[in-house]
């Protein structure tokens, strides 16, 4: 059930890995000099150049224009004469990436073979029937100017009300007004879709009264959302907003305070996958580790969210075989080539990504950053594709819109339903969001030196005799923080949203 490609102990020795055997890179594993020989899957290879460690050497002579490989795949071209054991990187590879796709459905993807695994986790099943992972208060502000309103809240409720709940938790951002058509409606839905996410267990609404994003408009987008679980406060129409929002908090604990963890099923998880601060081990440690848990998940009936959707660009073929049916096949091809007309009608290039620190990393070309980035979706067959602010609709792995940008594509992941996120990282970052953000290091050397951000540390993939032991010992700290045990960012208070803004500002 492994996704990706298996890591023995025979290669963290070694100086250099290559992952496929049609490639024609190796990713070296410690800094290597001009003039060293090395060997890479038997063959040797003389450095022509230094390579820094994590970064790609030439396996083979490429002259201009022939195609470089990584994963099986085509990532690059060569912008000029590659000798073999030459550093590739952005000074001599380039991007094939340009415009639109066209695409072809061929056969439906193979389902995974269904699992029944004996874990469960201690979740808050709700009315609806979805489960939390989290019991908390949500502050939601309708408008950027009582976003400070509702942190004054949250930060005064959980000084003064105690502790009948995980959290209260205020959810500040900038828009709800000066917005128009498609940007208003797509801010309402984000905003409506979390007040609806199990993790809460009450939701106080605060709005100001004259704003765009009127909170009866919003409450009619959110019917998933019990009655008796939320609380408005208009502050145009309060003597004191605060005071008025700390009674209904009150109120809303009272409620929420009764509601008790129940042994809870992996179908009922549902698992964000996001990478952020990626480098070049990313592909071949944490991202096929999310993988692994993508496969678990799904095939235990439970849910996974894959996003980011420029970051599957030059990769999306290997998602689209496997889409469940045509119909999901052309969801997937539409979602993907508008989001490249969005770039097209910005006069943006599609491929300017990566990002400088993806780069300084390792990573080459959108396409290296994509054939990683895909892996955190394992073998699962894609059922169903979501456009930005929808929620989950069936199980499987489902596709979601939203740009590469962190913390609007995590938002994304929360707002859709998510009640794990999976965030991986070879760079580093704090970022932490609504739901239990979980910290995936791709090295050893980031868990050690930030300690504070990370919660696994995918480095000993390298080591392991299979990535199965290493998985394993993830899917048990899956559970636990599921059922309680806190993640990173919820110790260190990141719980931050952002909405994703594309229309006009009046």
């Amino acid at each position: 059930m492994l996704a990706g490609t298996e890591i023995k102990p025979s290669d963290a020795v070694k100086p250099a890995i290559r992952v496929h055997e049609r490639d024609t890179v190796a990713v070296a594993l410690r800094p290597l000099e001009a003039g060293e020989t090395i060997t890479v899957d038997g063959m040797a290879v003389t450095l022509a150049s230094d390579i820094p460690a994590h970064h790609k050497l030439a396996l083979t002579a490429h002259e201009a224009g022939e195609p470089i490989t990584r994963f099986g795949e085509t990532f690059a071209t060569a912008s000029a004469r590659i000798e073999t054991g030459a550093h590739v990187h952005s000074h001599n590879a380039a991007s094939t990436l340009s415009g639109r796709g066209d695409y072809a459905f061929a056969t439906p993807g193979e389902a995974l073979t269904p699992i029944s695994d004996g874990r469960t986790f201690q979740g808050f099943r709700r009315a609806n029937g979805r489960v939390g992972t989290r019991n908390e208060i949500w502050v939601i502000p309708t408008v950027g100017c009582v976003a400070n309103a509702c942190e004054q809240i949250a930060r005064r409720a959980e000084r003064e009300l105690g502790g009948s709940v995980d959290a209260v938790t205020a959810l500040p951002h900038v828009f709800g007004c000066s917005q128009l058509g498609d940007d208003l409606g797509a801010t309402r839905q984000v905003l409506a879709s979390l007040a609806q996410h199990p993790n809460a267990g009450g939701i106080l609404l605060v709005g100001l009264g004259c704003e765009n994003n009127q909170a009866d408009a919003l409450l009619d987008v959110a019917s998933d959302l019990p009655r008796d679980r939320l609380r408005l406060v208009v502050a145009q129409d309060a003597a004191d907003e605060i005071e008025d929002g700390l009674a209904a908090v009150r109120e809303l604990m009272a409620l929420a305070g009764e509601d008790a963890r129940t042994p809870c099923s992996v179908s009922d998880l549902v698992i964000g996958l996001k990478c952020g601060g990626s480098d070049a081990l990313s592909g071949l440690t944490a991202n096929p580790l999310l993988g692994d848990v993508a496969d678990w998940v799904t095939a235990s009936g439970g849910t996974a969210l894959l996003t980011e959707i420029p970051e599957i660009f030059g990769a999306e073929h290997l998602l689209m075989k496997r889409a469940a049916s045509e119909d999901v096949f052309n969801a997937i091809a539409a979602l993907v080539n508008d989001f490249k007309q969005y770039f097209i009608d910005h006069d943006q290039p599609v491929n300017e990504n990566p990002s400088p620190g993806n780069k300084a990393g390792g990573i080459t070309t959108l396409e290296e950053k994509s054939l990683g980035a895909v892996q955190k979706s394992g073998k699962a067959v894609v059922t169903d594709v979501l456009r930005y602010a929808e929620r989950v609709r069936r199980p499987g792995l489902s596709l979601l819109e939203a740009p590469g940008n962190d913390a609007v594509s995590s938002t994304a992941l929360a707002a859709a339903g998510a009640n794990l996120i999976l965030f991986t990282t070879g760079r580093g970052t704090p970022l932490g969001f609504p739901v239990p953000t979980v910290k995936v290091s791709s090295n050893s050397a980031l868990a050690e030196r930030k300690p504070g951000w990370i919660d696994f540390d995918a480095g000993p993939i390298l080591q392991a005799d299979e990535r199965r032991e290493v998985a394993e010992t993830f899917f048990d700290r899956l559970i636990a923080i599921a059922s309680g045990q806190p993640a990173r960012n919820e110790l260190n208070g990141e719980r931050s949203i952002a909405i994703w803004k594309r229309g006009v500002t009046l």
